[in-house]
């Protein structure tokens, strides 16, 4: 995916992006009552659980954080005013792995190509001076987009079933360690991880100071993580279809191919009586 338009944005970049109208930025921090406290300054609100998902009452469909309709996502554009030539930027307080790699995603999935995430999230804006604010913002005028379909790949449980144990295939985990170990498992019901998964921790594509390391960097970390294999044969999933669009946005801003989002992730897994893993064995 070698594209002039890089899926990151630094601080910096962004303030003086800022100077500009013709873009939109969207606060995906959990909670809306966080962005009534404070935003930065002309951001509008999404919010994961009711606009970015479309949750069921058991998990075991499709997992904690399904995919909304495609046709309902595009509604939700609209509403913010972005149609297919807008210029996005979109940030959380989670270095973008809550919802902002989410929202990156999902606008990526529609064929939108300005899309792009801040780096250090708001408090990298913050510290470069950006403006915040805990006033209501103006609704922009309504915006023109239609999508009928997600254009990336994405695999679902009957597939991991078929290639999890496949040597051809790549299952990349990137929850925290202790959790694809086994050894806690703070939100879902059964700890542990997918047989055949490899863990990659999403926090690894980060420097020390919670920035994503540069794209050569991230280049050489995946390509020897990948050993070659095409992207239609890399799945990648975390607890439920959201950290793990950070490492696709790695990926991505490494100018490698965006593998397959598993969107029912581990939450779906656990809860299906399939075969689990532990670093017990």
């Amino acid at each position: 995916m070698n594209e002039a338009f890089s899926p990151i944005i630094s601080a910096s970049d962004l303030q003086t992006l800022s100077s500009s109208s013709a873009f939109v930025l969207i606060d995906a921090r959990f909670g809306k009552e966080n962005y009534d406290k404070s935003h930065l300054q002309g951001a509008l609100h999404v919010d994961l659980n009711s606009q970015l998902s479309d949750i069921k009452p058991d998990f075991s469909d499709g997992g904690r954080h399904p995919l909304p309709d495609v046709a309902r996502f595009s509604l939700l554009l609209e509403s913010l005013g972005i149609s297919p030539d807008s210029r996005v930027v979109v940030y959380d307080d989670r270095n973008g792995a809550n919802a902002a790699a989410r929202f990156w995603w999902m606008m990526k999935a529609v064929g939108h190509k300005k899309i792009q995430v801040l780096d250090g999230g708001m408090d990298a804006a913050v510290q470069v001076g950006f403006p915040v604010s805990s006033e209501t913002e103006k609704i922009p005028t309504k915006g023109t987009y239609k999508a009928d379909q997600w254009r990336l790949l994405i695999a679902d449980i009957s597939e991991i079933d078929k290639v999890s144990q496949d040597k051809n295939y790549l299952i990349i985990d990137v929850r925290e360690n202790e959790r694809y170990r086994g050894e806690k498992e703070p939100i879902d019901l059964v700890a542990g991880h997918i047989p055949g998964a490899v863990n990659i921790p999403f926090a690894s594509n980060l420097d020390k100071n919670g920035l994503f390391l540069s794209p050569a960097e991230l280049k050489v970390k995946y390509e020897k993580a990948l050993e070659g294999k095409s992207a239609e044969k890399v799945i990648v999933h975390c607890g439920s279809g959201v950290t793990a669009c950070h490492t696709l946005l790695a990926l991505a801003h490494a100018g490698m191919d965006i593998p397959k989002l598993y969107v029912g992730s581990w939450s779906e897994w656990s809860r299906n009586g399939r075969e689990i893993a532990t670093a017990l064995g």
